[in-house]
């Protein structure tokens, strides 16, 4: 006799038990096991093997656990969902716990039908974790079926790690080193943007015409553009450069965006760059209206509050607060960012005879300027950019001075002077819009010839002469700041211009830092993926040390290829600006890599060297650095500087410098009135550009969702899923009743370590696939870290950590099969004595399944998810006087007070289980109430989209599943037990 099965019910098939999923068929079932996730997903035919309808088994009464093992039972139950019920599908199956904050972006995007949303929080907020959220959430509502995440090549290896690891998107990287071999794969007049859903490409590679075109034609209906501000320039930017480069992006997005169909995130810290053009050209790629609204206007901010969200720390630092609007602190999240960075300015002089070497340098680039400047005005500008590459090279070390005397400059290739600039700007600046960060930290050339002159060689050769502490007082005053760090405990990052700087300097610091002290340079020789792995490296050795020696430390040496995007913060602690660059910007994203959320420490220590006696780091220090310290000490937040600002600095630095020489140019710059014009235009347009931000802060301040709703979405997730505390017990009594050695400091922080090497070989295994095989096979100590931002090696006391994931999954089993070695933490059922109740009192753990009808653009979706839901009533089956809610979670906190009679508990148990079947009518309307509540949340999150939610419905399957049943006795003068009779202690049954 052939069976049809409905989505949602349970059947028996290869020795388990299975739900039956919506794209079964009635010759083919499509199933998931019971309590498993989508990755376990199976088809089988009926007609080939033996499926038969299901039921849930009851718990047995000979299978009594401890008064703990309810609770037990009901987090290792709700951490293994993966297909939750609410409004939020993704929540449920990520491996990262997102804060609150960061689900404001999601529910902005949830309430449009089509998703255009710019998010600009600040640096280390966790841009990327929001965007993740919002492509896993239409992914898995099929709202979108395919991802494209545009970004610079340097960040894509970051970003492939990120969806694979916290969202379970594995997408392919587009990358000019990587097209062909896609290419090769693909058959005849099939695109690679087809072959593959998801995608990761370097906006780089992809505004070239002929990839370009291919791509726009097979667009994903889902795009990511990571750092946005550098695909727009403003109306009145220059087309050279990297201005021409943000023009070919922009022309990329406004087709991309042309398409109002499509869901489009942009990503950036940085919206204005100081230019409003600009920024209204990115509001237009959002959608075209927002380009020309009335900002000034209560109606136009309104309209763009609900695509725009930017939040600085402090406004998410203590987020749900009564201060916040809400009637208390329930639900109120702390995200512990680092406090003010500790920085400070470190001076160093020159020895005299680099002295020497740097004013032969400046008499050659002024003879050099000043002959040029009569042969016009091409070899003027080649000139130009030749000094400063020399200059730049000769303060950054003896290495980059000697390469760059020897290399030809790279606009000495130019046809004009336009050229010139576009060839030498880049090269020689630092621009805080350089998006084109590879390749930028090569050592620039100062020779207008293939064949150096001899004025130069001679140079070049009094620069090798100089290296070494002896001639080298940078190198000399570096070691000392090192030291003095590494002493207090720090992990420091040493920030160059110039390749040959950075490996003059590890090549340098070999033992000069100890012993204990572990060194590795990362440069722009190295691909993106090769520096990971350098750092990882690095990482690895010097924890695996640390291990046994805590005063081990690790000191990374990189120039500017992880300035941007990389994120470092679970590695290092401190940054060291050995070379200053001439934007202060770039400082700001040195830093940003480990002052972000997820550091350790509360305050990241800062060093900035800068020659006291060069003739160049002064003034740039004087005049960007301090002006834009105070800006953000006055708004909270970092100002771009204008690059017309910076290079209007520095040009000015280089022409005093070269006229007056290194003595010369002590003197104050702002003295001078051939550039005190200059200089009161740069104070004005720089003004100019943190009055903006300091207005569009306020003014385009995050108003489309209030906290309280937030609030409400929080407790909901929370109450489905559990939180954090309930995750962090669980663990803990897990791990000790399955005889792990915990270590719990109880120190405040909420971390603590294990070691599993006694635990049982099913979960050492399982532990070992996700912390790694040496970590677990050694036995060494695993620490469970409170922050969900964690390295590697390390477990998250959140749902989604897949070793607490992997801990769960194995107490559920255990539990669920009486037959299972070794100790066994959670038990079906149990009895208590406890003052706790004053009657007899019986908690249910109820599993319910639920059939999702989920409409969307692309048209119905059929889901099957669960809830985990607790039952208490008073008295017998039959007259049962049922609990509230939050009674019946208070029952997880009795504990014995008397011992309970084992024939007793016996009895009271079997009475409860027998008495199942006069519950199932409570137990079905229950059902039906939690499916009114469901579909409430879904309606309520997506009320703005009618569309959407016109055509939801959820229904529950019946009869739900009870996985546990736990009976609660009061305490009260029981019957002398008979001679002989056994009696257990407190606590030995549930």
């Amino acid at each position: 006799m052939s069976h049809t099965y409905t989505a949602g019910s349970l059947v028996a098939a290869r020795g388990r038990e299975w739900v039956v999923l919506p794209e079964s068929a009635s010759d083919m079932l499509v199933l998931r096991p019971l309590g498993g996730s989508e990755d376990d997903i199976a088809a089988v035919f009926p007609s080939f093997e033996e499926v038969r309808p299901a039921e849930f088994a009851a718990p047995s009464p000979d299978d009594l656990g401890d008064q703990r093992a309810a609770g037990l039972l009901r987090t290792a139950l709700r951490i293994g969902f993966r297909s939750g019920a609410g409004p939020f599908r993704s929540l449920a199956s990520i491996a990262v716990e997102p804060r609150a904050y960061q689900l404001v972006p999601l529910l902005m995007a949830l309430r449009q039908r089509t998703v255009r949303l710019l998010i600009s929080d600040d640096v280390g907020i966790g841009k990327t974790v929001e965007a993740g959220l919002i492509a896993k959430e239409l992914l898995a509502q099929g709202e979108a079926t395919r991802l494209a995440v545009l970004c610079s090549p340097a960040l894509a290896e970051q970003w492939q790690t990120e969806l694979r690891g916290k969202f379970g998107i594995d997408a392919e990287l587009v990358l000019a080193s990587t097209v062909s071999r896609l290419e090769r794969g693909l058959e005849l007049g099939q695109s690679l943007f087809d072959k593959h859903p998801f995608t990761i490409i370097s906006t780089d590679f992809i505004k070239s015409t002929r990839h370009r075109e291919d791509f726009l034609r097979h667009c994903p209906d889902l795009v990511i553009v990571d750092e946005a501000h550098t695909c727009v320039a403003a109306d009145d930017a220059p087309q050279a450069g990297g201005s021409s480069s943000s023009q070919l992006r922009y022309e990329l997005l406004q087709k991309v965006s042309a398409d109002a169909g499509r869901h489009l995130l942009l990503l950036t810290a940085t919206p204005h760059s100081g230019k409003e053009s600009a920024f209204r050209n990115l509001l237009g790629l959002v959608r075209p209206e927002l380009a020309a609204l009335d900002l000034e206007s209560t109606a136009g901010r309104a309209e763009l509050a609900k695509h725009f969200v930017a939040r600085k720390r402090a406004d998410v630092r203590h987020y749900l607060t009564k201060e916040d609007g809400l009637a208390d602190d329930s639900l109120a999240e702390r995200t512990a960012f680092p406090s003010d960075r500790w920085t400070k300015d470190e001076p160093y002089r020159l020895t005299p005879a680099y002295r020497a070497l740097l004013d032969d340098a400046i008499a050659y680039a002024k003879d050099r300027v000043e002959a040029a400047g009569e042969q016009g005005r091409r070899e003027a500008r080649i000139a130009w950019w030749s000094v400063i590459a020399l200059l730049r090279s000769m303060v950054s070390s003896p290495a980059a001075a000697a390469q760059t005397l020897r290399t030809r400059s790279e606009s000495a290739a130019a046809r004009t002077a336009h050229e010139a600039d576009v060839l030498g700007a880049p090269v020689a600046a630092d621009s805080a819009d350089n998006d084109r960060l590879e390749g930028m930290d090569v050592a620039p050339g100062a020779a207008e010839a293939e064949d150096a002159g001899a004025r130069l060689r001679e140079l070049a050769a009094r620069a090798e002469k100089l290296v070494g502490p002896a001639e080298d007082a940078k190198l000399k005053a570096l070691t000392k700041h090192l030291k003095s760090l590494i002493a207090d405990g720090y992990h420091p990052i040493v920030f160059c211009r110039y390749i040959p700087t950075a490996e003059y300097l590890a090549e340098q610091l070999k033992g000069k830092l100890g012993t204990k002290t572990r060194i590795a340079a990362v440069t722009g020789t190295l691909s993106p993926q090769q520096r990971l792995e350098r750092i990882e490296e690095l990482a690895a050795e010097s924890t695996e040390e640390a291990g046994d020696d805590p005063a081990v430390r690790r000191v990374l040496i990189a120039t500017d290829c992880l300035s941007e995007g990389v994120n470092l913060q679970h590695h290092f602690d401190a940054v060291v600006h050995y070379d200053l660059a001439w934007n202060p910007t770039r400082h700001d994203q040195r830093e940003g890599r480990v002052d972000r959320y997820g550091q350790k420490r509360d305050q990241v220590r800062v060093v900035t060297m800068y020659g006291e006696d060069n003739g160049i780091d002064g003034k740039v220090l004087e005049v960007l650095f301090k002006k834009h310290r105070q800006i953000k000490k006055d708004l909270g937040i970092s100002v771009s500087v204008p690059d017309e600002t910076a290079s209007g600095v520095t040009d000015a630095v280089v022409e005093w410098l070269l006229l007056h020489g290194r003595q010369g140019s002590q003197e104050s710059l702002f003295d001078l009135d051939t550039h005190q014009e200059s200089f009161d235009r740069i104070e004005r347009e720089w003004n100019s550009a943190a009055e903006r931000e300091k207005t569009s802060r306020s003014k385009y301040a995050q108003r489309a969702i209030h906290p309280e709703e937030v609030a409400r979405e929080v407790a909901a997730v929370r109450a489905a899923l559990g939180g954090t505390e309930e995750v962090r017990a669980f663990v803990l009594e897990a791990l000790r009743d399955l005889d792990a050695v915990v270590r719990d400091p109880r120190d405040g922080t909420g971390d603590f370590t294990a070691q599993v090497g006694g635990t049982p070989a099913g979960l050492r295994d399982a532990l070992a696939a996700t912390l790694g095989g040496r970590l677990v096979e050694e036995d060494r100590q695993i620490p469970f870290r409170a922050s969900p931002a964690i390295a590697r090696g390390e477990a998250a006391l959140v749902r989604t950590d897949p070793a607490i994931g992997a801990l769960a999954s194995y107490v559920l089993d255990s539990a669920l099969d009486v037959n299972t070695h070794g100790p066994r933490p959670a038990r079906r059922c149990g009895v208590v004595t406890t003052d706790a109740v004053t009657i007899r009192t019986t908690l249910l753990l109820v599993r319910y399944r639920f059939h999702l009808t989920l409409p969307s653009r692309t048209g119905e979706r059929q889901l099957v998810a669960e809830d985990a839901r607790l039952l208490a009533y008073e008295g017998m089956p039959s007259r049962a006087g049922w609990l509230d809610e939050d009674a019946a979670t208070a029952l997880l906190a009795a504990r014995a007070s008397a011992n309970t009679h084992e024939q007793l508990a016996r009895n009271q148990i079997t009475r409860a289980l027998d008495g199942l079947s006069e519950l199932s009518g409570h137990l079905a309307e229950y059902g039906k109430h939690l499916a009114a509540e469901l579909h409430a949340s879904h309606r309520r999150v997506r009320r703005a989209n009618e569309e959407i939610v016109r055509g939801l419905n959820v229904a529950p399957q019946e009869p739900a599943d009870v996985l546990g049943v736990y009976v609660y006795l009061p305490q009260q003068p029981v019957p002398a037990p008979s001679l002989g009779a056994a009696s257990t202690p407190p606590g030995a049954e549930a």
